[in-house]
């Protein structure tokens, strides 16, 4: 699917595909789309997750079915055969069956009201946020959950990391952006196996940006941060503007970046180098986190010298 927004480095701008299931008003970062399909008859496959509906093969390329009204645990029957969203992250195609596609509304990730305790819980809930479109609310759904909850190997997964030396890494200090209290806590539990125990933890870009000037304007942004692991799709700052900002300042630039996402794809990777990441990784790919972390941080020593 092709979007100008894909095009635009840094606006802090997202577009938002919306769609129905059942009565109720869902979205997703049209980033994460492929294409949008008709109903098309699937292949049921035995002993598969009840949510599978099953498997279908548009151009010789095998992608299994999610019922999101079984996820939704949406009871009431639905009025007509739907549609199928082909969503690509972490390196899978996968095709969501909904019940009607509404439009594509393009907001800023500052309009993103990030659900609280009360709604979504940090294990189970498959929200990640809210807008309001049209005098009415939209929960943007957390499709890496719902995905990684059918198949966990199509998620982060620490034990890649099982093979790292831990050693005493304290002295570099490590700056990480990552709305989801659970990925957090995950990255920082493989940044510490390997001994980066120095880490400055923040639940959105705009947290991280804040800390970041504060650390400039008192002269330590070099010495305090000496390397930025950033997601891209975060309230108040997504991650690409989180990088913009960092890598057009004189003195912030040379701190380096990587981009930790699911939304990692050609055109994305595209626009992570256009806006100056050192390095850009997909969450399945967490066993060569550390061994980029180490490169660009010596680096970044280097150029300190």
């Amino acid at each position: 699917m092709d979007t100008n927004i894909l095009l635009e480095s840094g606006t802090n701008e997202l577009e938002v595909l919306e769609f129905r299931v059942g009565g109720n008003f869902y979205g997703i970062n049209v980033a994460k789309i492929r294409e949008i399909l008709l109903y098309q008859q699937v292949t049921p496959l035995p002993n598969s997750h009840p949510c599978i509906e099953g498997i279908f093969m548009p151009r010789d390329t095998m992608i299994s079915v999610i019922n999101l009204r079984k996820c939704l645990d949406i009871q009431e029957e639905p009025e007509n055969d739907g549609l199928f969203i082909i969503t690509n992250f972490n390196s899978l195609n996968t095709a969501f069956h909904v019940d009607e596609v509404l439009g594509i509304h393009r907001v800023s990730w500052e309009d993103i009201i990030k659900p609280d305790a009360t709604i979504s819980s940090d294990e189970s809930g498959v929200s990640t946020g809210v807008i309001k479109l049209e005098n009415k609310l939209v929960v943007i759904l957390d499709f890496e959950k719902i995905v990684s909850d059918i198949n966990p190997e199509t998620g982060l997964k620490v034990s890649d990391m099982d093979n790292y030396e831990s050693r005493d890494r304290s002295q570099s200090p490590i700056l990480l952006a990552e709305d989801s209290p659970l990925l957090s806590k995950l990255i920082c539990e493989c940044l510490r196996k390997a001994g980066y125990t120095n880490l400055n933890v923040n639940m959105n870009g705009q947290e991280a940006w804040d800390k970041l000037v504060a650390m400039h304007n008192a002269g330590t942004a070099l010495q305090d941060v000496h390397l930025i692991i950033t997601d891209i799709e975060m309230p108040l700052m997504d991650g690409h503007r989180l990088t913009k900002l960092v890598k057009d300042n004189d003195t912030l630039k040379n701190i380096p970046v990587i981009i930790f996402s699911s939304l990692i794809n050609d055109e994305i990777r595209k626009k992570g180098e256009s806006l100056g990441a050192d390095a850009q990784l997909t969450k399945p790919e967490i066993g060569k986190l550390i061994t980029v972390v180490d490169e660009l941080i010596a680096k970044h020593e280097e150029h300190r010298k």
